[in-house]
């Protein structure tokens, strides 16, 4: 267990640095290939062409390509000095950038909008997770009754309807039509819990009914499949009630593609869930992340791009190790 571990250790540090190395390069490599100047992308196109060259001077962007990326590594591990002659700014590590924009290092904005999107996808998984697995399970045990059409006819609907349509018409009925809800502003959980479930309830069942119909698909049929096994036939002939069968011998193959779909899911919208933070006016890396293509704030963009990639690696890494205690054979691999 300890090996496999970490194997997956190494391979996700391998794979952090491998998105480092592509995302640097599409911000830095690419725009000057297409006749771009990363610096004017940085300050902006009504810069004067002196502050342009201070800031490609500043970012070191006159240098080459390998010394670039190496001050860039550098930077995120112990901290980054971006000098232009007397003028010097400090970005203190890890430096996922600095917006001369704003005149803020990047990392201190993006934690201060991680709780925002922590508590959006959070409270969405719980939802979408139960209500999708127990949905497909149940129409699964259910096939060919109104039950099993009811709930595919549901799945379907969430499936379909994007997360902007629904949050919309949430928010018309149960805010402004019939207020069930107050809105508002977004309020920390820790002072008022009250006001902060309040004002993420309707986010919560707007991206969670998106994504529970894809659960709740993928459990039907992996339960179908499952069911039918020899196993579950031998457990059942044993005479173990249906409950037993289901939930310790049928459950644990369904799990595993579910522990699939719902770590990279739950890691994408950790690096920012940008439709349902719009829609809902959530403070979070989402719409932090539009604000910046809005002002064309490269190094914001480039900061939650990392970021966000980020999670989408450790959420790869923590499926594999529940890989390995869901079915022990995967260890072997």
């Amino acid at each position: 267990m300890i090996n496999y571990i970490l194997r997956r250790l190494v391979t996700a540090a391998l794979l952090i640095v491998a998105v480092s190395i592509v995302t640097f390069g599409i911000f830095f490599l690419i725009p000057k290939a297409t006749g771009a100047d990363p610096a004017q992308m940085y300050v902006g196109k009504t810069a004067t062409p002196a502050a342009v060259e201070a800031t490609r001077v500043k970012l070191g962007l006159d240098q080459p390509i390998y010394v670039q990326y190496g001050r860039y590594v550098k930077g995120i591990v112990m901290g980054r000095d971006f000098n232009s002659g007397p003028s010097v700014t400090h970005c203190s590590a890890p430096c996922f950038g600095y917006s001369f924009r704003t005149d803020r290092e990047v990392w201190p904005l993006l934690i201060d909008r991680l709780p925002v999107t922590v508590s959006l996808a959070l409270g969405a998984a719980v939802i979408w997770l139960v209500g999708g697995v127990l949905g497909g399970v149940i129409s699964a045990l259910k096939r060919g009754t109104i039950l099993d059409r009811t709930v595919m006819i549901i799945a379907l609907a969430g499936v379909s309807l994007p997360v902007y349509f629904t949050g919309l018409i949430f928010q018309s009925l149960f805010v402004h039509e019939w207020r069930i809800f107050k809105g508002g502003e977004y309020v920390n959980f820790v002072d008022d819990p009250l006001g902060w479930a309040n004002k993420l309830f309707l986010a919560w069942v707007s991206l969670a009914l998106l994504l529970a119909a894809t659960y709740t698909r993928l459990t039907r049929a992996t339960m179908l499949e499952t069911i039918s096994e020899d196993y579950i036939r031998t457990a059942r002939a044993k005479g173990l009630k249906e409950r037993v069968v289901i939930a310790k011998h049928a459950m644990r193959s369904v799990l595993t593609p579910i522990v699939t779909i719902f770590g990279l899911d739950l890691g994408s919208l950790l690096g920012g869930a940008i439709l349902t933070e719009s829609v809902f006016s959530l403070p979070g890396i989402g719409r932090l992340s539009i604000d910046a293509v809005t002002e064309k704030d490269l190094p914001i963009i480039l900061g939650v791009t990392l970021f966000g990639a980020f999670f989408i690696v450790m959420a790869n890494l923590v499926v594999d190790v529940l890989y390995a205690v869901i079915d022990p054979r995967v260890r072997l691999g």
